[in-house]
C-alpha cells in the first residue's frame, strides 16, 4: 500500500467510525455489532500506527484519540466529580495474559488477586448519594461531564432512593458523599414485550436491549420510562467522603450490599492468570442462562492500593481519555453458525402487521438447536438481500433471539433470485399496505382471521380478561368456526353449543367438551364486572399496558370520561410543543439558527411555546394522576376513541350492559401554603435532596416543573445551578434560597 492509498483508507476508516459512533452513542441505534465495531476500529489504530505521516495529514482528530460521548439535547449537564473512565477491550486470550504480564513485572509477584466481574450490557450510570440519600443521576456523557438523567432514573423500581445504614460498627458506614457507577439495563424478558409492542404498532424492532435501555433513559417522558421496566446493577466507585472508606472489590461489593443496593452476580475474587482466564471460561459458559445481556467479563485488581499505583493510561492529558491499567474488558466474541435458508413464511400478527420468518436448515447455535430466526420486515430483507436457498450467518441478536445477520455471497447459488415481498396477507388475501412513517407491511383487515385469533388470544390472557381455556387452539378453532368474529361475541357464547366446538380437523375431529366449555363461559361472565384498566387493555389501544391502563383509569373513573377526554388531548399537545421548543431552540447545537433573522423568529416562537407550556402543566399539575399517562399513550389513546373502532367498542360495551369504572380514583391536590405556587428546582441544595424538597412542595399544595416560565412561581436554587436559573432572571422569576424556601414553608 502507498502513502495516497494508506491516506484515503484512513480517511474513509475514521468517517466510518465516526458514523458509527455517532448511531451508538448518540441516537442507540448501531448497524453493526460491537464485535464488527471493535474490529473496525482496531483496523483504523494500525493503519495509523503504520502510516504516522499520512494519518497526521488528514484534518481533525482521529476518533482513535477520543471517547464516545451520549450527551444529547433536553438534559442539563453536570460535571462527574471523578471522571468516567474507559476500559481497554479484548477478545483474545493471549491479550488478556499480556495485560496480567505488564502487572505482574510492575508489582514484582505473580499471584496477584483480581475481581473477575460479569461485563452487563446496558447504559452506564453515574449516582450521586448526599449523607444516604440519591441525589443525581448522570450519564457517562465524554467521561467529564453527562446528562443529568435523575427523574428517569428514580423510576427504576429496584433502585432505592435512600442508603441502609450498618447494622453494626463493622460494617461500612454510609459516607457523606459518594459516586457510585453501574449500569442500566433491561431482562429479556421485558426487551421481548417492548419488540413485541413495536412489531405490532407497524415499527421498527429494537436492535437489542442495551440500545433500547440507552434509549430509553434518555427519553423526556418519566411516565414512558417507567413503563418499560428498566433494571440497575451498581459495581463502581467514584468519588468518596471519606476517601478511603473501602481497600478492596470484594469490600466495596460488600459495602454495596450492606446499603442494600442491587449488585453483580456471578463475581468471583481469584488469585493468579489461570484463575481469572477459568473464571472467563465458567461465566461465558453460564451467561446463556442468565436473564440479561452480558457480553464480556470485566477483569480489576483486587486491592485499591495496588490499583492506585498502576494508575492510568492517559495521565497528564483529558480525564476524558483515562483508562485503568489496572483493570481491562474481555469481550465474548458473538457465536454464529452458517446454514441454509429454506424459505421465507409470513406470520400475521393482532394488529394486522406481515412478519417475515426465516425457515433454516436446523442448526446448534449457543446451545440450542435453532430452525427458524427473525428477518423484522420487508426493508430488512431488501437491505441484506435475502434469498431463499442462501447460505445465511445467524447469530442470537441479545444472545437471546436468532436473527440472520448477513448471507455467504460466495455460495449463492444462480436460482437463488431476490426475495419478493407479498402485496395481498397470505391469510385473507387482503391487499397489503405500508402506513407512512411505518416499515411494518400490514393486512389492512379488521376481519383477518389471523388477526381475530390474535386478538381472543389476548384478551384471554391472566392479566387481560382472565379467560382460562379460551387462548390457543380454542381461539383459532372459534374464528374458524365463525362462532366469534368480534371480540363482543364471546359474551354471547353458551356452554352446550361451545362444547361441540370442534378444536381438531373434520377428518380427526376433537371436541373441546361440556365441562372446559362451561369453565370458559364462567370466565366470560366474571370479565363483565372486572375493572376498568383491564376493559382499556381488552380494546388493544396502542402503547397501553398494564400500569399505564391503571393510570388512565384512575383518572377518569368510567370509560365514558375516558372516550370524551378533556386530559389526554392536552397531555399529547404538551408533548408536542416541548418536542417543537426543543427542535426550534435559538440556542440548539444539532439545529443552530441560520443567522440573526432565523435567531429572532426562533426566539419569538420559543417564548410563545414556552407560555402555552406553562398552562398546559398547570392543567396537568391541577388534575390528580395526569403526571403518570406519557403523551404517546395519550395521543393513542384519543386517537382510539375517536376512530370507528373505539366508536363502535362503546357501542357494544352498551349492549352488553358492561360499563366497567376504576377500581381506585387519583386523589385530589393537597391544600396548603404552596396551593397554586409552581416551583422549579435547580442545583445542590445545602441539606435538602430534590425529592425530599418536591416531597415538601406537594404536602403544601404546590407543584414542581422541569422548565422555567413566567408562570413559574420560584426557582429554588441550589449550588452549580445551571441554565434554569439564567432564564429565571431573564424572566424576572423570584429564586430562592434552601433557607428562604423553609420560610416561606413555615418549617
Amino acid at each position: 500500500m502507498n502513502p495516497a492509498q494508506a491516506r484515503k483508507l484512513i480517511a474513509e476508516r475514521r468517517a466510518q467510525v465516526a458514523h458509527h459512533d455517532e448511531l451508538y452513542y448518540r441516537q442507540a441505534k448501531p448497524e453493526i455489532s460491537d464485535f464488527e465495531y471493535d474490529l473496525l476500529k482496531r483496523e483504523l489504530a494500525e493503519l495509523e500506527a503504520r502510516f504516522p505521516a499520512e494519518a497526521a495529514a488528514l484534518a481533525g482528530a482521529s476518533p482513535t484519540a477520543r471517547v464516545g460521548d451520549d450527551r444529547a439535547e433536553g438534559f442539563a449537564r453536570v460535571k462527574h466529580r471523578q471522571a468516567m473512565t474507559t476500559l481497554d477491550n479484548t477478545y483474545d486470550e493471549a491479550e488478556l495474559r499480556e495485560f496480567h504480564a505488564r502487572l505482574a513485572k510492575l508489582f514484582g509477584r505473580d499471584d496477584l488477586a483480581y475481581s473477575v466481574e460479569p461485563k452487563i450490557d446496558g447504559a452506564s450510570i453515574s449516582l450521586t448519594y448526599e449523607h444516604g440519600r440519591l441525589v443525581r443521576a448522570v450519564t457517562r456523557g465524554d467521561g467529564e461531564e453527562g446528562d443529568d438523567v435523575t427523574a428517569n432514573v428514580r423510576t427504576i423500581a429496584n433502585l432505592p432512593h435512600e442508603l441502609r445504614p450498618p447494622a453494626d460498627l463493622t460494617q461500612s458506614p454510609v459516607p457523606d458523599l459518594v459516586e457510585i457507577r453501574g449500569e442500566i439495563f433491561l431482562r429479556y424478558e421485558e426487551f421481548a414485550r417492548i419488540n413485541q409492542e413495536q412489531a405490532e404498532a407497524g415499527l421498527e424492532p429494537y436492535a437489542n436491549p442495551r440500545n433500547l435501555a440507552a434509549g430509553t433513559l434518555k427519553l423526556l417522558d418519566a411516565a414512558v420510562v417507567r413503563a418499560r421496566r428498566l433494571e440497575i446493577v451498581l459495581y463502581g466507585l467514584g468519588a468518596c467522603a471519606p476517601e478511603e472508606l473501602v481497600d478492596s472489590q470484594a469490600a466495596w461489593h460488600g459495602a454495596l450490599a450492606q446499603w442494600g443496593l442491587p449488585t453483580l452476580e456471578h463475581r468471583r475474587s481469584v488469585r493468579g492468570i489461570e484463575e481469572v482466564v477459568a473464571a472467563i471460561r465458567e461465566l461465558d459458559a453460564r451467561r446463556g442462562q442468565l436473564p440479561y445481556a452480558t457480553d464480556g467479563a470485566v477483569v480489576k485488581l483486587e486491592d485499591f492500593a495496588l490499583q492506585r499505583r498502576a494508575g492510568y493510561r492517559g495521565e497528564g492529558q483529558s480525564a476524558r481519555k483515562l483508562s485503568p491499567r489496572w483493570a481491562c474488558a474481555y469481550k465474548f466474541a458473538p457465536e454464529r453458525a452458517e446454514t441454509r435458508l429454506r424459505d421465507i413464511t409470513i406470520q400475521v400478527g393482532r394488529t394486522g402487521v406481515l412478519t417475515p420468518v426465516a425457515e433454516l436448515e436446523p442448526v446448534q447455535l449457543a446451545g440450542t438447536t435453532v430452525s427458524r430466526a427473525t428477518l423484522h420486515n420487508r426493508d430488512e430483507i431488501a437491505r441484506k438481500d435475502i434469498r431463499i436457498g442462501d447460505f445465511v450467518t445467524v447469530e442470537k441478536a441479545g444472545e437471546i433471539i436468532p436473527a440472520v445477520i448477513g448471507v455467504t455471497l460466495a455460495r449463492r447459488a444462480p436460482e437463488c433470485v431476490p426475495y419478493v415481498f407479498p402485496d395481498r396477507c397470505p391469510v385473507c388475501s387482503t391487499p397489503a399496505v405500508q402506513i407512512d412513517g411505518e416499515v411494518a407491511v400490514r393486512c389492512p383487515n379488521p376481519d383477518c382471521p389471523a388477526q381475530l385469533t390474535g386478538r381472543l388470544d389476548y384478551v384471554a390472557g391472566r392479566t387481560v380478561l382472565d379467560l382460562e381455556g379460551l387462548g390457543g387452539v380454542v381461539a383459532d378453532a372459534l374464528v374458524r368456526s365463525g362462532a366469534v368474529r368480534e371480540v363482543f361475541d364471546l359474551f354471547g357464547l353458551d356452554a352446550a353449543k361451545l362444547g361441540e366446538l370442534n378444536l381438531g380437523t373434520a377428518e380427526a375431529p376433537r371436541v373441546l367438551g361440556l365441562k372446559n366449555a362451561t369453565k370458559i363461559v364462567e370466565a366470560i361472565a366474571r370479565a363483565r364486572t372486572l375493572p376498568l384498566d383491564r376493559w382499556l387493555l381488552a380494546l388493544q389501544i396502542r402503547d397501553v399496558g398494564g400500569a399505564t391502563a391503571q393510570d388512565i383509569a384512575a383518572v377518569h373513573g368510567t370509560l365514558e370520561r375516558v372516550a370524551a377526554s378533556e386530559v389526554l388531548p392536552k397531555l399529547a399537545r404538551l408533548a408536542d410543543v416541548a418536542e417543537e421548543m426543543t427542535r426550534i431552540s435559538p440556542r440548539s447545537r444539532l439545529n443552530p439558527p441560520k443567522d440573526e433573522v432565523d435567531r429572532a423568529a426562533r426566539t419569538a416562537r420559543h417564548n410563545e411555546l414556552a407560555r402555552e407550556e406553562a398552562e398546559l402543566e398547570e392543567f396537568r399539575a391541577r388534575t390528580p394522576g395526569a403526571d403518570r399517562i406519557g403523551a404517546e399513550v395519550a395521543r393513542h389513546t384519543v386517537a382510539f376513541f375517536s376512530g370507528e373502532r373505539g366508536r363502535r367498542a362503546l357501542a357494544r360495551l352498551a349492549e352488553l350492559g358492561i360499563a366497567p369504572t376504576a377500581a381506585r380514583l387519583a386523589t385530589a391536590p393537597v391544600q396548603g401554603v404552596f396551593t397554586g405556587k409552581t416551583f422549579v428546582l435547580t442545583g445542590t441544595l445545602p441539606a435538602l435532596t430534590r425529592e425530599e424538597a418536591t416531597a415538601m412542595i406537594e404536602a403544601a399544595g404546590g407543584r414542581t416543573s422541569s422548565s422555567v416560565s413566567k408562570k413559574t412561581s420560584y426557582v429554588l436554587a441550589g449550588e452549580e445551578a445551571g441554565s434554569k436559573l439564567d432564564k429565571a432572571r431573564q424572566l424576572g422569576v423570584s429564586v430562592i434560597d434552601e433557607a428562604e424556601f423553609r420560610r416561606l414553608l413555615g418549617a
